[in-house]
């Protein structure tokens, strides 16, 4: 009886687990509020997610760019190219709709990021 009830604790355990790594999806239209010491803006990201695979595309003040990027539990990372100048957002969803943490604008400027997703 102990065996069973072992196996069963066991499998509940990798079935929450498993869960709660594929519970976060990015797939859809986010606004982020950006601030940095150069300034801020509000740059829309239209976000597509395909496991821990990221793709989409990016609309704000430095122009247009496709984006790519990735996920790992809540861990996010988005990056593209305006005018040869890699631009990075690296932070954590943390629910459905919101997400935080900090942009660099090709190493000339720096600052944080929130995102919200749009219903």
């Amino acid at each position: 009886m102990k065996s069973l009830f072992s196996s069963v604790i066991v499998l509940l355990f990798i079935g929450f687990t498993a869960q709660a790594q594929n519970t976060v999806n990015v797939t859809g239209t986010w606004v982020m509020e950006v601030k940095t010491d150069a300034g801020s803006g509000s740059p829309t990201f239209i976000l597509k997610q395909d496991g821990e695979k990221i793709t989409g595309t990016y609309a704000g003040q430095l122009g247009d760019s496709p984006v790519v990027g990735t996920i790992k539990g809540d861990v996010i990372h988005l990056e593209f190219n305006i005018q040869g100048n890699l631009i990075t957002y690296d932070g954590k969803v943390t629910s459905a709709s919101d997400m935080s943490g900090k942009v660099n604008l090709a190493e000339m400027a720096s600052g944080t990021f929130t995102g919200k997703k749009k219903p």
